[in-house]
C-alpha cells in the first residue's frame, strides 16, 4: 500500500518599501502596505480562493481524501486585515476534519541558526495562533524552508513533537528511499518525513515547461509514477508551496484540472489511500535513521543555505539583526519587537541572493528589488533607525550597531 501525503506551505512576507539612508531618524513605518495589500489580493484571486475551493470540494466528495498545511504567521496576519474571505476559506477546510495543521516559526524565520530561544518562542507564537484560528494542535513540525540537520530535530523532538519533515536528497538519503519513515539519528521518538522532491517537483516546477520530455503532465501518467512505489515504500510525501497553484503554475496551464482528477485518479489503484503527515508518522514505525549534520533545505540545486546565507551581504545583515535582540526585547515595546521579528523573515535575506547561474532566475522572478545590492541597503537602512529608537527606549546600553555605518558596510559589495 502507497498513502499519499499532501503538504502545502503557504507564505507571504511584509515586504519593505524603498527606504533610503535620508529617512533614518525620520521614517519608522518600514513596510510596504500597498505592495502587501496588492500581491495578496492577486495571489488569492489566483491561488488561495479558487484552490482552496477546489480541495474543499474534493474533501467533501472523497472520503479518503487528506492534506495538511503549513501557514505562516506572516501570512496570516494579512488574511486577517486584508483578505479575510481567505481566512474564512481555510476555516472551512479545517471544518471537514480532514486538515492537518503544522508547527513552524511565527515569522518564516532562521531564528534558529542564530538564536534559539527566539526560535523557541516564534514556535510557540505559531502554534497559539493556529490552535486559536483553527482549534487544532499541530504535533508536526517543518523548519522555515526545509531547513533541517541532526541537532534541529533532537531540539525539536525536546519540544514535544512527534514528526518533522525534511527535504529527501539522494546525498543523504545515499541507497534509501524517501517513501519510509525515518528517525533522525540521535533521536529516540521523532519520526522523519522526507520529501519526495522529484514527484513534489515535476507539479511544482516542471509541469508547465514545454521543454520537458514529460510534458504535458496529465493526472494519469503522474499517477502511473505514484503506483510505481506499491511495494517499495509506505508513503509518498509531496511538499510544495500553495502558491504552485494559479501563481508559479498559472491556470492555464491546466494545474486546477489536474488537481481536481489526480485524488480520483490515485484511488482507482485498491492500494493507494491518502494520510496527512501525523497519521503517516503513527501508523509506520522507522526503518532506519537517517544521518544529516549539515544543515540541509529544499532550495536550489545545492539544497543548502547559500539561497539566504551565501554571500557576504547575507551574512553582515542576519549578523546585525541578531545582535539587537537582547535589546530589542528588554525594551519591552511590542510594537517594536514586532517589528524586528517581521524583518527576521527568510524572503528579505533571499532578495540579496547573487546567485545567477543554474538557479538564477527563480531568485530574480522572486526579486522586488532592481538588485540584490538594493534590497541589502533598504535592509541595513531600517536597521540603523530600528537601532536608534531601540537606543531611545535603552539609553544606558547603546547597541554598537548604530556606530555602524552604510558606508562601513560598502566593502561587502567587492565581494
Amino acid at each position: 500500500m502507497v498513502n499519499i501525503c499532501f503538504y502545502f506551505q503557504v507564505h507571504q512576507p511584509f515586504r519593505m518599501k524603498k527606504y533610503s539612508i535620508f529617512d533614518i531618524g525620520r521614517d519608522h513605518d518600514y513596510f510596504d502596505s500597498k505592495k502587501n495589500i496588492d500581491t495578496m489580493l492577486k495571489v488569492a484571486k489566483k491561488c488561495y480562493l479558487p484552490m482552496n475551493s477546489l480541495l474543499l470540494n474534493l474533501l467533501n466528495d472523497i472520503d479518503e481524501f487528506k492534506i495538511a498545511f503549513s501557514i505562516t504567521g506572516t501570512a496570516l496576519e494579512q488574511f486577517e486585515s486584508y483578505c479575510p474571505e481567505v481566512l474564512q476559506s481555510f476555516k472551512d477546510l479545517a471544518d471537514t476534519g480532514k486538515v492537518e495543521f503544522l508547527s513552524e516559526t511565527y515569522h518564516h524565520s532562521l531564528s534558529y541558526l542564530h538564536s534559539k530561544e527566539e526560535f523557541k518562542e516564534q514556535v510557540e507564537m505559531h502554534y497559539n495562533k493556529i490552535r486559536k484560528l483553527f482549534r487544532y494542535k499541530p504535533t508536526v513540525f517543518r523548519n522555515t524552508e526545509l531547513v533541517y540537520n541532526n541537532e534541529l530535530a533532537a531540539y525539536v523532538e525536546r519540544m514535544g513533537f512527534k514528526a518533522i519533515l525534511a527535504e529527501g536528497w539522494d546525498p543523504c538519503l545515499q541507497w534509501r528511499s524517501p517513501n519510509f519513515v525515518y528517525r533522525p539519528y540521535g533521536c529516540s521518538k521523532i519520526k522523519l518525513l522526507l520529501k519526495n522532491y522529484r514527484l513534489s517537483d515535476d507539479i511544482a516546477f516542471r509541469f508547465s515547461n514545454r521543454g520537458w520530455s514529460e510534458w504535458p503532465l496529465k493526472s494519469e501518467k503522474y499517477v502511473q509514477w505514484l503506483n510505481s512505489a506499491n511495494g517499495n515504500g509506505t508513503n509518498i510525501n509531496l511538499f510544495m508551496d500553495y502558491e504552485t497553484f494559479g501563481e508559479h503554475q498559472w491556470a492555464d496551464t491546466g494545474i486546477f484540472e489536474f488537481m481536481k482528477a489526480l485524488p480520483y485518479d490515485i484511488l482507482k489503484h485498491p492500494d493507494n489511500s491518502f494520510m496527512t503527515p501525523s497519521e503517516v508518522a503513527k501508523r509506520f514505525d522507522a526503518v532506519g535513521d537517517i544521518d544529516i549534520p549539515h544543515m540541509l533545505s529544499w532550495a536550489d540545486l545545492e539544497r543548502d543555505l547559500s539561497a539566504w546565507l551565501g554571500n557576504k551581504m547575507q551574512q553582515s545583515a542576519i549578523k546585525r539583526l541578531y545582535m539587537l535582540e537582547s535589546s530589542v526585547k528588554e525594551t519591552g515595546d511590542k510594537e517594536l519587537i514586532e517589528t524586528w521579528r517581521k524583518l527576521q523573515t527568510s524572503d528579505h535575506l533571499y532578495y540579496m541572493s547573487t546567485k545567477y547561474f543554474s538557479d538564477g532566475d527563480v531568485h530574480k522572478y522572486f526579486n522586488p528589488y532592481d538588485s540584490p545590492y538594493d534590497g541589502f541597503i533598504t535592509f541595513m537602512n531600517i536597521i540603523n533607525d530600528l537601532s536608534l529608537r531601540i537606543n531611545t527606549l535603552n539609553p544606558s546600553k547603546i547597541n554598537k550597531c548604530v556606530r555602524c555605518s552604510i558606508a562601513n558596510n560598502s566593502n561587502i559589495f567587492a565581494e
